[in-house]
């Protein structure tokens, strides 16, 4: 029972972080990165489809993005899509190809996305912290239920804790890495 406690939370947090590892993702450094572009929708023939499913993304060079769509008619769909979206890209369309030029970030941009990261890891640590008190309080279930005894509940919340202190180390070392790539110039 606790074995599959402990199993059900490391694979939770895991999760937990991986999912910030993707958020983090959409957060723009001065590089173009075909990630970027991931989560934008455009309407293709009455239903929201992702970016990528009706269209080539690539890098062309550091600071810009290339979109070639598949089909001549979604250009201007694709277009306003993504001058629609939070990350303030202007694209220029040439023909059937979209060029996305990145603008380079100003210091006080950077100092924001900093502080949205900073943000979006606190969430990944909370989301760590409440699958532990879950995982403590279904051992502790186990104890009043007299399924387990004592020194087993102890032996499973210092293991608990063990996972969750490596988990929240992985969030933060993801943080570390992002805010260095955010302040490169």
């Amino acid at each position: 029972m606790l074995e599959e406690i402990k199993k059900d939370a490391g694979e939770r947090m895991a999760k937990s972080v991986a999912s910030l590892q993707q958020e983090l993702t959409k957060i723009r450094t001065g590089r173009a990165h075909t990630s970027l572009l991931d989560h934008i929708t455009v309407e293709y023939y009455g239903s929201q489809v992702p970016l990528n499913q009706v269209s080539n993304v690539g890098v062309e060079d550091s600071r810009t993005l290339v979109v070639t769509p598949w089909e001549k008619d979604m250009v201007q769909v694709i277009e306003k899509a993504i001058m629609g979206s939070d990350l303030g890209l202007n694209p220029a369309t040439a023909g059937t190809v979209i060029r996305v030029p990145l603008p380079p970030l100003t210091e006080e941009r950077r100092k924001d996305m900093i502080r949205i990261v900073r943000q979006e890891a606190e969430n990944g640590r909370i989301a760590i912290r409440n699958i532990r008190r879950d995982a403590l309080h279904d051992a502790k279930e186990l104890l009043k239920e007299k399924m387990i005894g004592e020194d087993d509940e102890r032996r499973a919340e210092g293991e608990i804790q063990g996972i969750t202190d490596k988990h929240v180390a992985e969030i933060d070392s993801v943080l570390a890495d992002k805010e260095a790539e955010l302040m490169e110039v």
